[in-house]
């Protein structure tokens, strides 16, 4: 098995395509009125798709998480802060869990975006 894509379900595919390209801080190296696709390393693709176009149909958006590795404590910090920064939602402050130092925020349509320094 190779997997090659993660797929987030989208409301507002222009919404979306901008709060990403500013998170990953790359453009998409596709795009469609309905369809955008990162490319986030290691051959993994994040592919936004508007809700209208999902076949087969879907009952929901927004209630997936993306998880991010960070190297520090800091880093996630200054992450956080960053988030903040910027307007975006912040839905768990920076605190210890048993795998690490994390926080989430929330894009456009609700998906959690986990960052988090694993435990060392």
């Amino acid at each position: 098995m190779n997997p090659h894509s993660i797929i987030v379900y989208v409301d507002d595919i222009k919404a979306s395509l901008s709060f990403y390209k500013d998170l990953l801080g790359c453009e998409p190296v596709e795009h469609s009125s309905g369809f955008a696709m990162f490319p986030l390393g290691n051959s993994m693709m994040l592919g936004l798709w508007a809700t209208p176009g999902v076949q087969p149909k879907i009952s929901q958006s927004g209630s997936s998480e993306i998880a991010v590795s960070l190297p520090s404590q800091k880093s996630v910090d200054n992450a956080c802060a960053a988030w903040k920064a910027a307007g975006r939602e912040v839905v768990q402050e920076p605190t210890r869990m048993d795998f690490g130092y994390t926080f989430v925020g929330l894009d456009p349509d609700g998906h959690r975006i986990r960052q988090f320094a694993p435990v060392a």
